[in-house]
């Protein structure tokens, strides 16, 4: 199994200098380099101290001058917020940069508040990130662009530099609701499954993206579909447990809180939405416990990679010296 980790950039104390923030994570993407995880995947936020990073790749261009055999990815691009032509250029030149080090995860987004700042209507989020998605690979793959949709226009236009890794770099949609996967697996799209579902739904979701690829002609054999997991771990499950309900308060009250609008309305199984991070979404416990809780997912989701969101320096921690080289390939 692969090992990745969803990096964050949280910054739940504000009396704590910014700069540190990103200080720490920086120093947490060497250690990953070092340790043999797969790749950091960068997450990009707006107007929210949840996630303090607005461009992962200006982040991705930090990181890839901090280490030598790490992957970069972005958790992801938020496709609507860019210009095609400027994304493509961004994406490619962090390849550059990075030897060739990119995985390029894309996403439409799910806060209308960010949409709403950015002038962009909710309501043609999906069809703005289809067609910069479309662009971009475009954009990479020919000489000179031409092209003519819905939002954007472009005549004979060069867009350099090209990315390093050919034909471009690996690509990943963010597909967290059904539509989403079934558009994605319509085009033959791999995707990333979010942190928020619990861990039936990511399983029923799973098998919904096989079946939906298999229906458009596509296969699903040797695909990399990274998972994402909130992680917490440390010496005794008391203690794990009252990490994962730390970060479940934060995570209700600063990201899906009464006062943030997704896209999707989420129902929590029913349950009150702190309880259901805790019982149904994050894997917490011993590092021993969540190494099993890792395999029951590997038998009953097919997961071969890991995207772990760790909640705290403790779970990083003891998921670098006890976990990963316990489920790494």
């Amino acid at each position: 199994m692969k090992v990745g980790v969803l990096q964050f950039f949280g910054w739940q104390d504000r009396s704590i200098p910014l700069p540190s923030i990103y200080a720490m994570a920086l120093e947490r993407i060497g250690i990953m380099d070092r340790a043999g995880y797969d790749a950091v995947w960068l997450a990009e936020h707006h107007f929210s101290s949840f996630s303090v990073c607005p461009s992962v790749h200006m982040m991705g261009v930090m990181a890839a001058a901090r280490t030598q055999r790490l992957r970069i990815g972005t958790g992801v691009s938020l496709a609507p917020f860019y210009n095609p032509l400027r994304l493509a250029e961004e994406v490619a030149l962090l390849d550059v940069l990075s030897g060739g080090r990119v995985n390029w995860g894309a996403g439409r987004g799910f806060e209308r508040s960010e949409f709403k700042a950015f002038g962009i209507a909710g309501e043609e989020s999906a069809a703005r990130f289809h067609e910069t998605v479309d662009i971009v690979l475009k954009a990479w793959s020919n000489d000179k662009l031409s092209y003519q949709g819905k939002f954007f226009s472009y005549e004979n236009v060069e867009v350099l530099p090209k990315p390093l890794q050919q034909p471009h770099p690996p690509v990943w949609m963010a597909a967290s609701s059904l539509p989403a996967i079934e558009w994605a697996a319509s085009k033959g799209f791999s995707i990333l499954m979010d942190p928020h579902s619990s861990r039936r739904d990511l399983m029923h979701k799973r098998r919904h993206y096989g079946a939906s690829l298999a229906g458009a002609g596509h296969s699903d054999t040797g695909r990399v579909i990274p998972m994402a997991r909130l992680i917490a771990i440390d010496e005794t499950a008391e203690k794990a447990r009252a990490v994962a309900r730390r970060a479940a308060e934060w995570t209700v009250a600063s990201y899906i809180g009464a006062t943030h609008h997704r896209q999707e309305v989420r129902t929590f199984d029913g349950k009150d939405p702190i309880d259901f991070y805790v019982d149904d979404v994050v894997l917490h416990g011993t590092a021993d416990r969540v190494v099993e809780q890792i395999a029951e997912l590997e038998r009953d989701a097919g997961m071969t990679y890991l995207l772990a969101a760790p909640l705290s320096r403790r779970s990083f921690a003891l998921l670098t010296d006890k976990v990963l080289p316990r489920v790494a390939s």
